[in-house]
């Protein structure tokens, strides 16, 4: 058994001494760089985009008050929607206007009607808010002026269970920043 035992010990290190062998790194030589063409036409120049104006506070106008603010447009929406129809864009375009000659920060409100829980209501309320303010910002008003805040369901315009009555609580409205 011992002459067994010692062909396979010369069989393993001979295996291990192929492998080790075989896998020794390989120089890689890179190939010379190709010569410069010479061009035969000038080179046009790379357009480069031309970046879009971020929107700025404006540096003069008058401060924003709460008189001016009672003067915005509320925007009303659809059920269960945070779309802004063709109604709302004439009354954005309008309130746009208005905050554009002004300074100073505001709050648009989301509100809901009563339907659905309160979870989804704060939701659509945030949704609903965003989309005005997206619009406002698309208007060339700064981001930075406006904050965003979702009272869902809780702070109806009017009361009742009827379509007349959430037909006004589903709607945007405007505050000032404190």
């Amino acid at each position: 058994m011992r002459p067994m035992n010692m062909l396979r010990a010369l069989v393993l290190v001979a295996l291990v001494a192929v492998a080790a062998a075989g896998c020794a790194k390989k120089t890689v030589q890179t190939p010379p760089a190709p010569p410069a063409e010479t061009p035969t036409q000038t080179p046009t120049p790379p357009v480069t985009p031309t970046p879009t104006p971020t929107p700025t506070a404006p540096t003069t106008g008058l401060p924003l008050d709460q008189a001016t603010l009672g003067k915005l447009q509320v925007v009303y929406f659809a059920l269960d929607s945070d779309a802004i129809d063709e109604g709302g864009q004439s009354s954005l375009d309008a309130n746009a206007r208005a905050l554009k000659s002004t300074t100073g920060d505001f709050v648009i409100e989301g509100h809901c009607d009563e339907r659905g829980t309160a979870e989804y209501n704060q939701s659509l309320g945030e949704r609903r808010a965003k989309a005005v303010q997206q619009y406002f910002a698309d208007q060339g008003i700064a981001l930075s002026r406006i904050t965003v805040v979702s009272y869902g369901k809780d702070r109806p315009a009017v009361e009742g269970s009827d379509e007349q009555a959430w037909s006004k609580n589903r709607r945007a409205e405007f505050s000032l920043r404190k």
